[in-house]
């Protein structure tokens, strides 16, 4: 059967494009994704799968039980997009100003309601119960994952599984892993406050361009200097806010940006070497600070056994080529939430667009979307082969 399955999955290519290449033109951001979520419902309301709205915010879930008993599987997919402003020049290209689908969850989505599609083509035949998860604000925390585990509405859930369509990975290759798979996230803002003033008199002041400049190379130092060489950190500062005129010594600076890490202790390490630097650097100004740690999404940890099993399974698609166990990826993703509570894994789906070598969040990123199809096989190989277990 799942052969029958991957040819009419293979008929609905069309399909696929439409839809993902509709949703990239109207992407919405996280958190404010209704018009996505409705065009979602209406598409499982013409196919009469049952589904609920409005699932920890504006989660979509729909339900389709087979005929055959058996255990109940979780597919998710993401439908928020980015804050940027798209620079491709193709016919699909973004109509919201600002706003981009630059990591693929266009096409997470329309793999996922095809695959709904083609399975109540053989709901019939179908062992067990498929759970079809769309999911809100992925790239923005809290995150829509985990309001969504907190609704109780995958309380009945076996197992969840989830691919990323990866657009620096060639297509034809899968990858996960049977450990930790993606980093933690974090978010941090540093507000110094000095003192301005006149920009031929820098003695009466306390510069805080200087002052937040030094903090930026020594907070560099923790991932360097302060954390053994084999554990694994990022410290970005993505954002430097200050100044108002060439003639000004600014009295304000801002700092943002992130922390990514692979397991709690590191995170704990880098949060209190950040408030040791930050503070020494400030008082060495006589200048005072404020700063904010959010901690974000943790580590998203595969269930070995549920990582194995996908890789077995990917040997069912024709287009996957290699299945590859790799190492961890910085990276992030909320998908955590689920693996945390639930056997399941997640795995990137290679979409190397070869005219377009753009990496995720970029203004120009596209993906080839011969991968869409391929994610959707290999989910569906996977929910049998955990019928199997």
């Amino acid at each position: 059967m799942l052969r029958d399955i991957h040819d009419f999955i293979d008929t609905l290519f069309p399909e696929m494009i439409e839809i993902r290449r509709y949703l990239h033109q109207y992407p919405e951001l996280s958190f404010h994704e209704t018009k996505t979520a409705q065009y979602i419902a209406d598409y499982y309301e013409k196919l009469d799968i049952p589904y609920e709205t409005n699932v920890g915010g504006n989660g979509v879930i729909a339900t389709l039980k087979g005929e055959k008993p058996g255990k109940t599987v979780a597919l998710r997919a993401d439908f928020d997009a980015l804050p940027i402003q798209e620079e491709n020049d193709v016919p699909y290209k973004s109509k919201v100003d600002g706003v981009m689908h630059a990591c693929g969850h266009d096409g997470h989505t329309a793999s996922l309601l095809t695959l709904a599609k083609a399975m109540k083509f053989f709901q019939q035949d179908l062992s067990g119960t498929i759970v079809f998860v769309h999911q809100h604000a992925e790239e923005y925390a809290p995150g829509g994952a985990k309001p969504i585990l907190e609704s109780g509405k995958l309380d009945h859930v076996d197992a969840v599984f989830g691919s990323h369509l990866w657009a620096t990975t060639p297509f034809g290759v899968l990858q996960t892993s049977k450990d930790v798979f993606m980093a933690g996230v974090d978010r941090f803002e540093i507000k110094v406050q000095g003192q301005g003033g006149h920009g031929g008199y820098p003695h009466e002041t306390k510069d805080a361009i200087v002052i937040a400049s030094q903090l930026v190379s020594n907070l560099q130092q923790i991932t360097s200097r302060r954390l053994d060489p084999l554990d694994t950190a990022v410290l970005t500062i993505g954002i430097f806010e200050s100044g108002s005129a060439f003639n000004i010594i600014a009295d304000s600076a801002k700092l943002v940006g992130t922390v990514r890490y692979l397991n709690k202790d590191v995170q704990k390490k880098v949060m209190a070497e950040m408030e040791r630097i930050i503070k020494g650097t400030c008082e060495g100004y006589d200048a005072s600070y404020k700063f904010n740690y959010v901690q974000g999404y943790p580590p998203l940890k595969n269930h070995a056994e549920d990582a194995e099993l996908v890789m077995k399974a990917s040997s069912k698609v024709d287009e996957i080529d290699t299945a590859e166990d790799i190492k961890p990826v910085m990276g992030g993703e909320d998908f955590a939430y689920y693996t945390m509570e639930k056997p399941g894994a997640y795995f990137f789906t290679g979409a190397k667009k070869e005219d377009n070598p753009y990496p995720h969040h970029h203004p120009k990123f596209d993906i080839d979307e011969r991968a869409i199809p391929v994610a959707a096989k290999t989910l569906i190989s996977a929910y049998f082969a955990y019928q199997d277990k």
